[in-house]
């Protein structure tokens, strides 16, 4: 008996093909870029490259599929677990499509650990997918930046990350020209808050001597603080025996608005290297002009399982979208997955969705409609002149569109202004005749006259 359509023969395949009518829309929190969005994620991906080379990192990248064991085993129960998008292979492996890239570089790293200078400073910029709820910022497909330092344990490698990821920030707010009311604003638009996870495993196992079996849960609760309703969150650490006394002293750490006040409610952490650390990182970061940016918060916590170190995410603070961009930290202890020693690493990942959406909130995006000029040559004749012209002004450098049929001069315009063209070149039969061409400005409406015999430079090109 047949379980499905006979489709053996070329004519019952056509017909099955008929009758199957697939949607053009992509796949569920996957988004197809069109021209104008593109220029827009073009931008973040330039920004974040530019930055990462100033401070001598190179790129690399890896497979888009990994073992899924490899994020099982630090990922989180959310990243390594629900969100997994895992499949088997025909040699029964399982594999997953990667969620994030500190797993697959660590990975990576592993391998030529030993024979190669350091520190190694690499970033790469890559498309991941978990498949989780799509949201306002939150896709199952998305990109990263993802930069690291591999083989530094001091704190200049900390200090570096938090750099890096501020200047890329601050690249944003400051390389274009925008009015003196909105410079003010965007200097206020983001914010580093700071943390440490040594800092935050001193409070739990030496001051609230929690059960080591609860720490982890409780872990992961406290990643949750600033989302859920104090009510839910004291119930949620009621199933975990907390106390109240634990409690208060948890609230203490929690509470606490920066390093000093800190030392106040918990003076038994001033002298632990977590509080030491970053204490010493707020400090060289306010040294070196970051003092706006940057401010201590016991709430950050970071959800993966394989941060160690240092804690930090960024912060949008437009009312409108006030969330966290992205986040980073230290992972000494990722590559004992490897069989290799643990060797030290820190990095930081900014996503793609959120970084559009703080430009978007601070109006920052506005410039890219006339960043770059675009020119627009129609054929208003058949003179092979036309084409030698374009080939040419392209040589200088100059972006041209050609017309691909003949038109008038009406819907040549018409044209040009639907798609925002800059520049029409125009180069008819009287034109020819005189030996000149012109430069039409679509905003203005003022024309130029250029002979065509010199070519000379029409307009600047950026």
């Amino acid at each position: 008996m047949k379980s499905g359509p006979d489709i053996g023969k070329p004519g019952k395949v056509k017909i099955l093909l008929k009758m199957i009518k697939i949607s053009n829309l992509p796949p569920k929190g996957t988004a197809d870029w069109f021209p104008a969005e593109y220029k827009i994620r073009e931008y973040i991906f330039t920004t974040w490259r530019t930055i990462c080379k100033r401070y001598g990192y190179e790129e690399y990248l890896t497979p888009i599929m990994e073992l899924a064991d490899l994020y099982r085993a630090k990922s989180g129960e959310d990243v390594g677990g629900k969100e997994l998008m895992s499949f088997f292979d025909r040699g029964g492996r399982e594999l997953s499509i990667r969620p994030e890239m500190t797993p697959s570089v660590t990975r990576m790293v592993s391998r030529i650990y030993n024979q190669v200078p350091k520190p190694l400073r690499l970033f790469s910029i890559a498309n991941f997918v978990r498949n989780e709820k799509p949201q306002r910022g939150r896709n199952r497909e998305f990109w990263q930046l993802n930069f690291d330092i591999f083989g530094a344990s001091n704190i200049n490698a900390d200090l570096e990350i938090l750099q890096v990821a501020l200047d890329i920030m601050i690249y944003f707010i400051t390389n274009f020209k925008i009015s003196s009311d909105l410079r003010a604003a965007a200097d206020k638009s983001f914010k580093l808050y700071i943390n440490d996870r040594k800092l935050l495993d001193y409070v739990l196992q030496n001051i609230l001597k929690l059960n080591p079996e609860i720490i982890t849960p409780v872990v992961r609760l406290l990643d949750k603080y600033s989302k859920l309703p104090l009510e839910k969150f004291k119930e949620e650490l009621n199933k975990l025996d907390i106390n109240t006394k634990q409690y208060e002293l948890l609230t203490r750490f929690l509470n606490s608005q920066n390093v000093s006040e800190l030392a106040i409610n918990l003076p038994e952490l001033a002298e632990t290297e977590g509080y030491i650390r970053v204490s010493k990182l707020i400090l060289r970061l306010e040294e070196l002009g970051y003092s706006n940016y940057i401010e201590f918060k016991p709430t950050i916590i970071r959800g993966f399982d394989y941060y160690d170190g240092m804690i930090f995410e960024v912060y949008d603070t437009n009312e409108e979208n006030n969330r966290a961009m992205f986040g980073g930290g230290r992972y000494n202890g990722l590559a004992s997955l490897f069989g290799n020693n643990e060797f030290p690493a820190v990095g930081c990942a900014p996503g793609d969705e959120t970084t559009k959406l703080f430009l978007e909130s601070w109006q920052l995006l506005d410039f890219l409609k006339t960043s770059q000029l675009n020119y627009y040559c129609p054929l208003l004749n058949s003179s092979p002149l036309i084409l030698d012209l374009v080939r040419r002004l392209r040589a200088e450098g100059f972006s041209i569109e050609l017309g691909l049929e003949e038109q008038n001069l009406t819907k040549a315009l018409n044209y040009a202004n639907n798609k925002s063209i800059h520049y029409l070149i125009i180069l008819g039969e009287e034109e020819e005749g005189k030996g000149i061409y012109k430069i039409k400005n679509m905003q203005t409406r003022k024309e130029e006259v250029y002979e065509f015999s010199t070519l000379k430079k029409i307009l600047p090109n950026q």
